[in-house]
């Protein structure tokens, strides 16, 4: 079959999922996508098997935390919800269609089926790394891609993860508990607020201008905003990882940032193909007094061309 031009942007499996699906793909790229709206991803919710949550921007976002991994990193256990959780997120791109992007949080067995099921349905990996040093058992992270049905690419997920040991469950609903860290404080020092989630204080910020994805502007929540997640660890202390969304420009500078306030650079690479501009991940680790690391973590942020809090 001879590919039109106005595909040869796009992986081959995207363009065999979005011509299978019988619609022209140039219509799809420039069709605007309906407003969110939550009834609209059952059927992909039944295909992952859980319910989804609905982003500010529009994204359906699934998660499937390790919860089955004891991984350790300096003698911290990591929870989950700081550097485990594997999840993939939905954007409407036309009627019936949406662009996936996601991350799944494998141990090194799990990589090779992992890949050949994603690859069966359709699903592409973008980048298979590292995010962490000296952790123990050792992860590795697979970026994923996807383009078309959205409950055929969450069947394809779910079938991948079977390969797995990922607990595919919907997680029972835990009481809140009072998280050892003064988030107060931790957001005063690093100039932005988060929320608390599974024990550890996330904080999301978005970069100020668009990015785009094979000409598609693709939504913060799906993988795009800077992480800076904290774990108590006792005493006012936390651990923190997380990433750097950067520019090529960007990526001295906070290194050299990090740096000098103590925190290590453990990781710099990409996680997608094809976005607009150039983006290089950074991530990240300390654990120390948990204020002097949000000041060493703003002072990244302060070399970023970031959203204004």
């Amino acid at each position: 079959m001879k590919m039109r031009p106005m595909l040869a942007a796009l992986p081959l499996a995207a363009v065999g999922m979005l011509v299978n699906a019988g619609a022209p793909v140039s219509l799809l790229a420039q069709q605007p996508a309906p407003a969110p709206n939550a009834a609209e991803w059952l059927s992909t919710e039944r295909a992952l098997g859980r319910t989804g949550q609905l982003q500010p921007d529009g994204a359906m976002k699934f998660s499937f935390p390790r919860g089955d991994l004891s991984v350790s990193v300096g003698g911290v256990r990591l929870k989950p919800a700081l550097a485990l959780g594997s999840w993939v997120a939905f954007h409407r791109t036309g009627a019936g269609h949406a662009m996936a992007m996601g991350d799944l949080v494998l141990t090194e067995d799990e990589v090779a089926p992992v890949l050949a099921a994603l690859e069966a349905g359709g699903v592409d990996a973008s980048a298979i790394h590292n995010h962490l040093f000296g952790e123990s058992p050792r992860v590795l992270y697979m970026h994923i891609v996807g383009n078309g049905d959205p409950a055929e690419i969450g069947a394809t997920v779910h079938g991948a993860l079977e390969h797995t040991r990922t607990p595919m469950a919907p997680p029972a609903a835990a009481p809140p508990t009072p998280l050892e860290l003064d988030t107060a404080a931790v957001a005063a020092a690093l100039g932005r607020h988060g929320k608390v989630n599974g024990g550890v204080y996330q904080v999301s910020v978005a970069r100020a201008q668009p990015v785009l994805e094979h000409g598609m502007e693709v939504p913060p929540s799906m993988g795009i905003s800077t992480a800076l997640n904290f774990q108590p660890t006792g005493g006012g202390r936390a651990a923190i990882t997380g990433d750097f969304v950067l520019t090529t420009d960007e990526v001295i500078p906070v290194t050299r940032a990090l740096r000098e306030n103590g925190i290590q650079a453990t990781a710099l690479h990409s996680h997608m193909l094809g976005e607009e501009p150039r983006l290089y991940f950074m991530h990240f680790w300390a654990e120390d007094d948990a204020v002097k690391l949000a000041r060493g973590l703003r002072a990244g942020l302060e070399q970023t061309h970031s959203k204004a809090p």
